[in-house]
């Protein structure tokens, strides 16, 4: 595994399977890719599939400034019972009647959308929320009580896909228990799991989620992304096959340096900032078609945010 200089600087998307943490993924890359400077935005949890945006070497130094975008997810609640974890992974700690209007999908859908908009959701249990300096996930499995505050979240949209009964390893529906799929595209920080807990006890019920898909992550969809199938088939040439644009992904006009400019730029010098850069936005810089700098306008001119001694790869040209 290379010690010295990343040999790629990219930013991919990859389809998590199922049973693999995010690190999983990023261990089973490092080992493939034989490259160190590998992480992930957005925490899948292990049960969950799909969009888990990497950055390769430089890249890395990316993710953060992608934190604030949204997500979509496909999500499947089952009514019924709600567990220590709020998804299927937990203990069952309240079982509740399914009423039948659950079963219809005008309720169903009018439910959905009282959760849309901004509103105050307690993070799960089981989640890597800091409390006191410790995660979550920590005092709950030494068997402390965790007491978590609500916080501001956005639901943009909450849509109804079915209503299906609940069937586990193909047997019969389990005392007639039923389950939603939905879709959501929700802000950063907002559990689906929170989610389908507060549905269910809005619903006068109790529910949990069954399973759970990402769509997308901020401007990454499924679309964009390799299997870790692939990924092991094809190694970096599967990479080099899909990378990500950066500045497409940060949503940030670009600026192509010359040479001098490059220079002054990689030195930190402040630079004329182009009539079409507003105050305080963002400008991505590029320099012989590779992403070397993310800047800010302040005044007439531009300033760093952060330079890549590395440019990233995957700048297409607009």
């Amino acid at each position: 595994m290379r010690r010295g200089p990343s040999t790629l600087n990219c930013v991919i998307g990859v389809d998590k399977p199922a049973g693999m943490t995010s690190h999983d993924v990023v261990g089973r890359l490092r080992h493939v890719l034989g490259e160190r400077r590998i992480g992930h935005a957005g925490t899948l949890d292990p049960a969950a599939t799909g969009v888990l945006v990497i950055g390769i070497g430089q890249g890395t130094r990316l993710l953060g400034l992608l934190g604030a975008d949204g997500k979509s997810y496909d999500a499947l609640i089952r009514f019924g019972s709600e567990t220590t974890t709020d998804d299927a992974e937990g203990d069952v700690v309240r079982t509740a009647e399914v009423p039948s209007e659950l079963g219809q999908e005008t309720f169903a859908r009018s439910l959905l959308s009282s959760f849309e908009g901004r509103l105050m959701q307690v993070p799960p249990a089981y989640s890597a929320v800091f409390v006191d300096g410790r995660r979550a996930y920590d005092i709950a499995r030494s068997g402390g009580e965790v007491r978590l505050e609500p916080r501001p979240v956005t639901v943009r949209s909450a849509r109804l896909i079915a209503i299906e009964p609940f069937e586990e390893s193909g047997a019969a529906p389990q005392g007639g228990a039923l389950c939603w799929r939905c879709h959501f595209d929700v802000s950063k920080g907002t559990y689906i799991r929170s989610l389908a807990r507060d549905i269910g006890r809005r619903a006068h019920s109790a529910a949990q989620l069954a399973g759970l898909r990402r769509t997308s992550s901020g401007r990454v969809t499924l679309a964009d992304c390799l299997t870790l199938e692939v990924l092991e088939r094809e190694g970096r040439v599967a990479v080099e096959g899909r990378l990500l644009d950066p500045t497409h992904l940060l949503g940030a006009p670009i600026y192509a340096l010359s040479d001098e400019r490059a220079t002054e730029a990689a030195a930190g010098r402040r630079i004329k900032a182009p009539e079409y850069v507003s105050e305080g936005k963002r400008v991505c810089l590029i320099h012989k078609g590779g992403l070397v700098g993310v800047w800010r306008r302040v005044g007439s001119t531009l300033c760093c945010d952060v330079n890549f001694p590395q440019a990233i790869e995957g700048v297409r040209p607009r």
